[in-house]
This record gives C-alpha cells, structure tokens and sequence, in this order.
C-alpha cells in the first residue's frame, strides 16, 4: 500500500510532496482510496463535500465508528503527515480480518479533503464544511493564488460545489471518529514510547499582514525618501520570535508576496502571513496582540501602512475524556503498559469533528520531531505499532 501510494503528487526536485486540493494528484491520491477500498470489498461515497467514505456495514445504521485522515499535503510536504493515517486505517482492517473478529457497529475509513489548507489557505476545507464551521458563501469566497475560486476548482474536478455546506445527517450516522496521526514534534522520540493519546490541540489560527508601501526605483531612490514596506515586515518577523518565546508559544511567518517583486526596485505590498499557536488562549491572545502592536509601531515609523485580516482561528480542542479513557483502557489491557497522553500544536480534523462528535487521536513517534518536510520520517517498526494500536482500539469500539 505505501509503496503505491509514495509516488503520486511527488516532486522530483525537493523530494516532497504537492498534492493539493482539487488537482490532478489529488484525483490519483482519490483513485487510490477507491481501489484500496473496493480491494477490500468496501462501499466507497464520495460527500457533498467532496469527502471520501469506504463502508463496512450499512452507513445508514448509526453509531458508527470511523477511522482515517487526509491524502493532500503542504507544499512539498512528507509522506507521513495525513497519508499514514489513511494507510493504518485500511492495514488495521485487514489486521481486525485476520483476527477473524466480528463487527458489531458499522465501520468507516474516511479522507477528509484539503486538510491542509494549502491551496486555498484555510486548514480542514472538508470536514469544516461537514461540521457547519464553514459555510457555503465563505467557503465561495477562497481562491488560490492563481485566483480560482474553491467553486471553479471543484466544478473543473468534475464535483457540484453547489452541494456543498453542513451535513448533520452524516454526523449523526457517527459514534467515534479516532485519528491516527505521525506526530509532529518529538515528545514519544524523547519518551521511548511508539504510540501515544491525543490530549488535547493548542488554540491556533492564521493571520495576513499587508505592509503597503511606494514602488519605486532601487538605485535611485534615497534611503531617508523611501516608503519601503520590507523593513516593517522583516521586524515583524523578529517580533514574532520574541513573543513566541516570551510566552512558551510558536509563532512563524512562513508564507510571502511581494509586490512588484522585481530585484531593482523597492516594492509597493509585503503580504505576509503568520502561524501561531500556543498551549492556552490567554497566552495566544498575548503573543498574537503582542506581534500585531510590534508591527504598527514599525510601519508607522517607516512611513507604511498596515492592514491585518485574520483569515482562520480554532480554538482549544480538548479530546473528550470518556473517548480518551476508553483508548487508555484498550491499549493497556492489549499491551500490558500505559500509554502516554500528550498534546499537540498541530491541527487535524480530529480537532474540527470534536465539537460535534466523540473524537480521538493516536500518534505515532517521529524520530527527528521533522513535519511538513520532505524530511519527515517514521520508523516502519513504529509504524506497525501504530496499525496494531489502532486495530486494537478499532476492535474494542465497534467489535465488542
């Protein structure tokens, strides 16, 4: 399976992965999910959010329980972060068929569509959508950078994105949903431990800041004269390292555009967009107000003006205790060891489904603490641990 997977939406030169939503490697890695499933005798829908369901047992029956995660990637992204959690699904199945184990609920491996926001710069599009958090006319105002809008994207993939919008009926249908994810630090890696619990996921979100300068000439153009929106922008950035470590939090600025964007010449827009995180709202309100005084004071004194939008923000996810038990319970009792709980700055669906659903969270350790990277890197002994850990959880939830 992982082998057929590797190469779809792989870029020869750095390695990584572009598999972005509504695009010809995100049809590939949508093909794969239909012929794993039907491999598998499985009932495969695609949802009015462009979700994709592979069924064992009626999905109509209610109290289901699911498994899964996401196929796109980050620019030039790793091979773990989403497809690792697809892939444990459909091995934990075949894992739970060997068993010869009997189901009592129905059962459904899931890939949530454009998880990573890459595209069109807000994270979850799928499962935002199924929930409610994203309605149809704000999920009709994305556009990417070439300016296509989320609608045209779907319509040219073949999708009606007329259909989109909130799908309780769908929720409804489901009584767990656990997510098996690489993780994205290094807390297992310095614990010793292959697989750990979901506890909960930092409040985070993204904003964009906009430095509007004055185009003009680079050679010609005297310092004391210029309105240069580079300066304010690059002290942001510096700001932002600081506030992050005066509160225990992250925050990066890892996205740019620059306009006119010519070597010789002192640009007229420094469109910036910052990523921040932190273990608790109080601390993410401090650093994100924190970042954003910081940067008016520098635009005012080089002459710039500002603008920021915040463009997405979710607040603390906390793993539902009686879920989270039940996983503690079940992964104990097959392994004979506690397994650690930990919590995360990375977002998932996992973390958008929680305010409708019973959800939870497996990691499995990464060795480098490397994400979002051609580098990113999972033992496949870890790997293993992390199929048979689900397989175990999956056993318990819906065989029992």
């Amino acid at each position: 399976m992982w082998r057929s997977l590797h190469g779809i939406g792989r870029n020869a030169d750095s390695g990584g992965y572009r598999r972005y939503a509504w695009t010809p490697a995100d049809a590939d890695c949508r093909l794969w999910f239909r012929m794993q499933a039907e491999a598998r005798r499985l009932d495969v829908e695609t949802d009015r959010n462009g979700n994709q369901w592979a069924w064992l047992g009626d999905p109509t029956a209610g109290d289901a329980v699911v498994t899964g995660s996401h196929l796109d990637s980050v620019p030039d992204g790793g091979a773990f972060d989403g497809p690792l959690g697809v892939v444990s699904a459909f091995a934990a199945l075949d894992e739970l068929r060997a068993r010869g184990v009997s189901f009592k609920r129905p059962l459904a491996i899931v890939n949530f569509g454009d998880e990573e926001g890459a595209r069109f710069g807000l994270a979850c599009v799928g499962s935002r959508l199924t929930s409610g958090q994203l309605t149809k006319e704000k999920a009709f105002e994305l556009r990417d950078a070439d300016g296509i809008s989320l609608p045209q994207a779907m319509e040219a993939a073949g999708y009606d994105p007329e259909a989109i919008g909130h799908d309780p009926e769908r929720l409804a249908r489901i009584g767990a949903f656990v997510e098996l994810h690489v993780e994205q630090g290094r807390a297992l890696d310095l614990s010793g431990d292959p697989v750990g619990i979901a506890s909960a996921i930092w409040p985070h979100g993204r904003w964009r800041y906009d430095f509007h300068g004055e185009a003009n000439h680079a050679g010609t153009t005297r310092l004391v004269d210029r309105r240069d929106p580079m300066l304010p922008y690059a002290e942001t950035v510096l700001a932002a390292r600081r506030e992050a470590e005066l509160a225990g939090a992250v925050a990066t600025f890892g996205k740019i555009a620059v306009e006119p964007n010519g070597v010789n010449a002192i640009p007229s827009l420094v469109r910036g967009w910052l990523d921040a995180r932190a273990a608790d709202q109080e601390s993410l309100d401090a650093v994100v107000a924190g970042i954003e005084a910081a940067a008016r004071d520098h635009a005012v004194r080089r002459g710039v003006d500002l603008a920021v939008v915040r463009e997405s923000f979710t607040p603390v996810v906390e793993f539902g205790h009686a879920l989270r038990e039940e996983l503690s319970r079940l992964l104990a009792d097959s392994t004979g060891t506690k397994v650690p709980v930990l919590g995360t700055g990375a977002g998932h669906d996992a973390g958008i489904l929680s305010a409708s659903i019973p959800t939870a969270m497996l990691f499995v350790r990464n060795p480098t603490g490397v994400s979002h990277s051609p580098a990113e890197f999972a033992a496949e002994d870890d790997c293993v641990a992390g199929v048979h850990a689900l397989a175990d959880v999956l056993e318990g939830l819906a065989c029992r």
